[in-house]
C-alpha cells in the first residue's frame, strides 16, 4: 500500500492524516476540535448514563437530564482534508487519524 506525501510551500514533506474516530473515553466534550474545524467533519453528541449516543442541539443546556455528558463524533469523515487542526487543539489526544492511500490508475 502506498501513502500520499506532498510538499509544503517551503519544500518540506507533508503527509495528510485524516480523522477516523474520536475516543469517547478520552473526549471531554469541550468543543475545541469542533470550533477549529472549518470542514464540518465533527458533531457533538450526548452520552446517556447507559453509554448510548443521542443527538444534542447545539444550544441544548441539558435541563432535562437525559444526557450524562457530551462528546465529539466524526459525522462527515469525507470532508476531512487531513490538516490535523483538531488533534492540535485536543488536550486529551482523543482523535485517531489515518494516512491517505494512493489510488491506483
Amino acid at each position: 500500500m502506498s501513502v500520499y506525501v506532498a510538499l509544503t510551500r517551503g519544500g518540506q514533506p507533508w503527509e495528510p492524516l485524516y480523522v477516523e474516530a474520536v475516543n469517547h473515553e478520552k473526549c471531554i466534550g469541550c468543543g475545541r476540535c469542533y470550533k477549529v474545524c472549518g470542514m464540518d467533519v465533527l458533531s457533538i453528541m450526548g452520552v446517556t448514563e447507559d453509554g448510548e449516543l443521542v443527538a444534542v442541539a447545539e444550544d441544548d443546556d441539558d435541563d432535562d437530564g437525559e444526557i450524562d455528558r457530551k462528546v465529539m463524533t466524526v459525522k462527515y469523515p469525507e470532508n476531512c482534508i487531513g490538516c490535523r487542526a483538531c488533534a492540535k487543539v485536543c488536550t486529551k489526544g482523543a482523535q485517531t487519524h489515518v494516512k491517505a492511500q494512493v489510488m491506483s490508475a
